[in-house]
């Protein structure tokens, strides 16, 4: 299983899921441009030691990353909130890489076109959806759950 960030917008969100890919050996992907200066010093003030330990790859943008990933031929499954199937009835295959959007703006049309899946966290109605950093580890949770993948 895999992380990969569309152009982050908020330093503090990408260094919790990096401490939590860190935690669980899910290598990260960030795909540029950031809405901040990438670099270690934000992401220790974020992340703290644990976020400088994470298996991160940068891609400096989506063609950029697209290539790696039909190189590493990854099953890309997208976060999202609109029109997606519920996270409890969606099966996860180990290798999928779970993509999840900027704070601000989610992702773009042609993201969401070349997800082979899209997956939503259900909610309460009303709300519009959870902190990106939130929903990265309760996505990341039930595909390590799945698949067998949490850390012995």
């Amino acid at each position: 299983m895999e992380i990969a960030l569309f152009q982050p917008d908020i330093a503090g969100n990408v260094g919790t899921i990096l401490r939590t890919a860190a935690c669980f050996g899910t290598p990260a992907h960030i795909i540029e441009p950031c809405g901040f200066p990438f670099g270690d010093a934000a992401l220790k003030r974020a992340g703290m030691d644990y976020a400088v330990r994470a298996n991160v790859r940068r891609h400096a943008d989506w063609n950029d990353f697209m290539h790696w990933r039909a190189d590493a031929g990854r099953r890309l499954v997208l976060l999202t909130t609109t029109g997606a199937t519920p996270l409890p009835a969606f099966t996860f295959e180990p290798g999928d890489l779970l993509l999840l959007g900027a704070e601000s703006s989610g992702v773009p049309p042609y993201v969401h076109d070349a997800a082979a899946a899209r997956v939503a966290i259900p909610m309460q109605p009303g709300f519009r959806s959870l902190n990106v950093a939130v929903a990265a580890g309760i996505a990341l949770a039930e595909a390590l759950r799945q698949t067998k993948g949490f850390p012995a």
